[in-house]
Order: structure tokens, then sequence, then C-alpha cells
């Protein structure tokens, strides 16, 4: 008889309050006004450390913050970490506020200034939350 398939445990969860907690950043404030508007979007989010940040996932991994940006803050939206038809071929998002800054057929990057323009646009960001998570 083979041997069985040995298991791996679960590693716990990555601290996303940790990390911000000790982030040295001068937008940390709209970063966390960021991470509140996704998390806020819909019950369903929830929130991990992922590719070395705070990342945002439903189903599957869909929003990651993008700390580099030259100026401001950010957060990629995508549409999973992995490639699937959807990825292949981009999905119809309504972006009538004009948040989108697309960098491929399936990811797009959210920029904010600073904590005033988070807030000032936070209903249509959480809006196009709502609209890009019904794709995953």
């Amino acid at each position: 008889m083979p041997p069985a398939p040995r298991r791996t445990p679960a590693a716990a969860p990555p601290d996303v309050d940790a990390f911000f907690a000790t982030l040295d950043h001068p937008r940390r404030d709209a970063l966390l006004a960021m991470r509140s508007a996704i998390l806020g979007a819909d019950p369903s989010i929830a929130e991990g450390i992922k590719w070395n940040v705070p990342s945002f996932r439903t189903r599957d991994w869909f929003a990651t913050l993008h700390l580099r940006a030259r100026t401001g803050v950010g957060v990629i939206l995508h549409l999973g970490a992995k490639k699937t038809a959807a990825s292949e071929h981009g999905v119809p998002i309504d972006d009538p506020d004009g948040l989108l800054q697309w960098l491929a057929r399936d990811r797009a990057m959210v920029a904010f200034r600073d904590l005033a323009d988070v807030s000032a646009r936070r209903d249509a960001f959480v809006a196009l939350i709502r609209r890009w998570i019904a794709h995953l």
C-alpha cells in the first residue's frame, strides 16, 4: 500500500493589522481609508497578506494595495491569482467615474492622490469594487 499523502497544515492568515501597525508610509491614512472602503463594499470580502502587501478576496484574490506609486497610492484590481477565461478575454466593467486605469485585459489600477481624494471618491470606488467582484 502506498504511503498516505502528507498534509501540510494551513498557515495562519497573516495579520493585516500588524502590517499597518509597522507601516512607515507618507500616505498611510489614505491606504487605511482604501482598506476600509474595500472591506465595506461587501460582507464576503476578506483580507490577508498576499504578494507581501494587504490584498483582498472573495472566492479568489481580486485586489492588492499598491504602495509604490510615484504620487499617492493605489490598488491593483485583478481577476484572481491564476489565469482564467475571464483573465484571457477581459471583462466589461462599467466605470462611469473613470476610476480605472487599465494595465492589461485582466488588471486595472485605481489611484488616489491622498486621503482627501479617497474620501471624495469613496462612494464611486465602493460601487466599482462591487461591480468588479461580480466577475470573480
